[in-house]
């Protein structure tokens, strides 16, 4: 720009905004879910989906929180690969007292928000589950089948994944 016109932007004021608004082609705003799922995997956009809030309010699509929903998936794959060399490590051994809490604490939170309809709490508990029980080292069977079992609907591809390394074929 000119002098002329620099002295003229300096004082102007402009206003910033954000809108929530629909995906649109129209609007140059849509993301396609084919290039999320390749990148990385659907259970991440199912869950991604899920974890941005209440379903009946819009929301901003932002894709940097996938790599975090992302990170949780891995972090769950992580509590039944705890062997050497990600070597799947699922035991019958005792569980604790703390890990059981964990398992029910997180039962009972995700019943309630299924009937609910708040998804995304659900997966919020399902990653401090994660948290608590990775830090109690826990690889019994006895809490991580139930856990397989309650994220099902939410990340239905490695449900299925770690509910048949645990020895299931239905």
């Amino acid at each position: 720009p000119s002098g002329g016109d620099a002295q003229r932007a300096e004082g102007a004021v402009f206003k910033v905004s954000r809108e929530v608004e629909k995906m649109s082609k129209s609007k140059y705003n849509v993301v396609n879910p084919d290039d999320i799922c390749a990148q990385y995997g659907a259970d991440t956009l199912r869950m991604y989906e899920m974890f941005l809030g209440p379903l009946e309010q819009a929301k901003p699509w932002n894709t940097a929180g996938i790599t975090g929903v992302h990170s949780f998936l891995k972090k769950l794959w992580k509590l039944y690969h705890g062997g050497a060399d990600g070597d799947f490590k699922v035991t019958d051994a005792e569980v604790s007292k703390d890990s059981m809490k964990t398992l029910h604490k997180t039962i009972k939170k995700v019943i309630d928000d299924i009937e609910n309809f708040s998804f995304n709490t659900s997966v919020s508990i399902f990653m401090i589950a994660v948290n608590e029980l990775t830090a109690q080292k826990c690889d019994s069977k006895q809490v991580l089948a139930p856990l397989a079992i309650l994220i099902s609907p939410y990340a239905p591809h490695i449900a299925e994944e770690l509910w048949s390394k645990l020895g299931h074929d239905e």
